[in-house]
């Protein structure tokens, strides 16, 4: 038997997690559910999968939570403490699906246990790089990729030759503004942003794939994840979302892994790795499809790209400063104080202005975190004003 931690288990990637953990059966025991502030989910789905503990990081929500699981055996807990408690409590497999710098503390707790890391929170990597992966060799845990791109690399790398490997190209959906022209752009409100052509995700992160920071963020991820330079890792614009990543090796070959745009396919692959399980995930047609095209990234509309390989090749704080600074913009537009091009503007700023700083410790990173935070909100306040 398998034993199961889930944090983040209310968001979409959680979500998509404990409806396989539904199909698992006895198979798998499941330690802990962490939620945010979705408390009803929350509840339904320790009672769904008979989870030992519930947590929910919204402390000011204990009461309800406790109310709801009331005539259980679940305990229940809640507040930041809580998370990290139950992120450190030993799982053979945990799923680390808590975004943002909120997820680096939690994550960390569960790659010390030194078992399977499941990491779908990009800012682990992205922000804190050198000190996830310092903990993951201390503790001889294994990180498997959750994200549909990194996975597919994961996948398409199967024969563990990386020195082997010329490159790996990431495919990106190029978003609801693939062939909008800067104007549009500029004038697009949130609602307009919020249309993904074939995923269904957050609101976070698929302003993040219009802006096309989500694939930077990759860009980054992946550097770390399969120990690459930032100029052997490509991005090409695949819009039907179907191929998710290629590796290209030095004999010529290029392998891809395709599939449909469903989350827990990739999320099952890291559940049952190094086996695989079945899922009703929907099968992909080809015939169907008929046509897969490709295009290279425009780095005029979508500077992100270009911000993230830059803070790549600077290093220490530089991606925890962007990833920090997008967090904000990303709020801010969704909040309609910001255009959709002050996304980019402001995270370009902020990089201007910290400069290069080093992170060597998690301490240091939140820092930083918090200092691009403080530049960015300024930043956003002089333009909304």
């Amino acid at each position: 038997m398998k034993t199961v931690t889930v944090l983040g288990s209310t968001g979409s990637i959680g979500c998509s997690t404990v409806d396989l953990l539904r199909q698992s059966g006895p198979e798998v025991s499941v330690r802990c559910l962490v939620g945010g502030r979705n408390v009803a989910v929350l509840a339904e789905q320790a009672r769904e999968v008979g989870a030992e503990r519930a947590v929910i990081a919204d402390e000011t929500l204990l009461g309800e939570l406790r109310e709801r699981l009331s005539g259980t055996n679940i305990e229940v807990a809640a507040g930041r403490a809580a998370v990290i408690e139950a992120a450190a409590v030993p799982a053979d497999w945990t799923m680390a699906a808590i975004t943002g710098a909120a997820g680096l503390e939690p994550t960390l707790a569960s790659i010390r246990n030194g078992k399977s890391v499941a990491l779908a929170n990009k800012e682990a990597l992205v922000c804190a790089g050198d000190v996830m992966l310092r903990a993951v060799k201390e503790a001889g845990a294994t990180l498997l990729p959750v994200d549909s791109e990194h996975n597919a690399i994961f996948q398409a790398m199967a024969d563990r030759q990386v020195d082997q490997v010329e490159k790996i190209i990431l495919t990106a959906s190029g978003g609801p503004f693939r062939k909008a022209t800067l104007e549009e752009m500029e004038a697009a409100p949130p609602s307009v942003a919020l249309k993904h052509p074939t995923w269904t995700m957050g609101a976070k992160i698929t302003i993040d794939s219009a802006t096309m920071f989500n694939k930077g963020l990759e860009v980054i991820e992946a550097a770390r994840i399969f120990d690459l330079t930032e100029d052997r890792i490509d991005v090409l614009v695949h819009p039907q979302s179907a191929v998710h990543g290629f590796v290209q090796y030095t004999d010529g070959s290029l392998i891809a892994q395709i599939g449909s745009a469903d989350m827990r396919i990739p999320i099952a692959h890291c559940l049952a790795w190094p086996r695989r399980m079945s899922t009703t995930s929907p099968r992909l047609d080809l015939a169907a499809m008929a046509t897969l095209t490709f295009e290279a990234p425009d780095e005029v509309r979508f500077p992100a790209l270009r911000l993230a390989r830059e803070a790549l090749r600077n290093g220490g704080a530089a991606s925890a400063i962007l990833s920090a600074a997008n967090e904000i913009a990303v709020e801010a537009f969704l909040g309609s104080r910001i255009g959709f091009l002050d996304i980019a503007r402001v995270v370009e700023q902020v990089m201007r202005d910290i400069g290069h700083q080093t992170a060597d410790s998690l301490e240091e990173v939140l820092h930083w975190d918090a200092e691009a935070r403080r530049k960015a909100s300024f930043l956003v306040a002089a333009k909304a004003a």
